[in-house]
């Protein structure tokens, strides 16, 4: 773990604190964000790095440091941790000061990173969600990366009491928005990949990735075409396919959402190729999105 309270990388998890003052602690006033690590590379550490950086502008919290120093030290914390595969979790606060509701008396802006080590194989079996009855974010804050995820929390835990995976939240006009952490996407009759906007929800950093791989299935006739637009629940309860997306699932197919099944109610073959293509992305993609660690 890295604090700029305490100055430095720690690997004793007994050391990996944060102060109780924190402002983000006690009051949400933080954001976060995260990058993968796939055989000793952070993949698309910029892309995750600039959201951040956007992220903490709306929530008017200061950067400790310029982007370059930040970049450099969430390098130099992968590689005290010697992890090779697993995730990068980051976070810009406030700082710690006193418990009043006003930041006013926090005076250092802090920056945390912890390193997550994760060999489990990415997951391609098929899954079921539910509508979320939980109030979606209001797009204010739903654009932005923040700590302040209960409501992502309570989405969760209501599609694991109903026995789903995740619940998929409707925008404030009714179409589809996002899932508790992830994205949405569909492929219609028609062979088109359909994602929802992104002017309500947060600007996912690997759907955006897997639209741009999406492009060669289309060359190669797979997909007829790729959308961005408001998505219909009717339109998405009748598509051939639907899947999330995000780093944490990368493309995880569905095969039912709430009591109508998706397509023939199996993985569907774009979703598993999407699959394929950002893990291999990951592995051997262009300079852009791999960042070497140095052990």
């Amino acid at each position: 773990m890295y604090s700029s309270i305490f100055g430095g990388i720690t690997t004793d998890p007994a050391a990996m604190v944060i102060p109780i003052d924190d402002h983000m602690v006690h009051r949400g006033h933080g954001v976060f964000d995260t990058a993968a690590i796939m055989d000793g590379f952070l993949y698309e550490l910029d892309q995750h790095l600039d959201r951040i950086i956007r992220s903490a502008s709306l929530a008017k919290i200061k950067l400790p440091f310029d982007r370059e120093s930040i970049r450099r030290i969430l390098i130099q914390t992968v590689s005290a941790s010697k992890c090779r595969k697993g995730s990068l979790r980051y976070w810009l606060s406030v700082g710690p000061g006193d418990f009043q509701l006003s930041p006013s008396d926090c005076h250092q802006p802090a920056l945390y990173a912890v390193v997550i080590q994760d060999q489990s194989p990415f997951d391609s079996k098929g899954i079921t969600v539910i509508t979320s009855s939980v109030p979606i974010k209001p797009p204010q804050f739903a654009t932005m990366k923040s700590v302040n995820y209960l409501p992502n929390v309570l989405s969760k835990m209501e599609a694991e009491e109903k026995g789903a995976y995740a619940a998929i939240w409707l925008d404030s006009d009714g179409f589809i928005a996002e899932g508790p952490n992830m994205n949405v996407a569909f492929v219609t009759k028609e062979k088109e990949l359909l994602m929802p906007n992104f002017d309500k929800i947060l600007s996912g950093c690997t759907a955006k990735r897997v639209l741009t791989l999406a492009a060669e299935l289309v060359s190669k006739g797979k997909l007829r075409t790729i959308e961005i637009r408001n998505v219909t629940v009717e339109e998405g309860k009748k598509a051939d396919e639907m899947m999330l997306i995000g780093s944490g699932v990368l493309v995880r197919p569905i095969v039912q959402w709430d009591d109508q099944v998706i397509g023939v109610g199996q993985e569907g073959p774009v979703a598993l190729t999407l699959l394929n293509l950002i893990i291999e992305d990951m592995k051997s993609g262009p300079a852009t999105v791999r960042v070497p660690v140095p052990y």
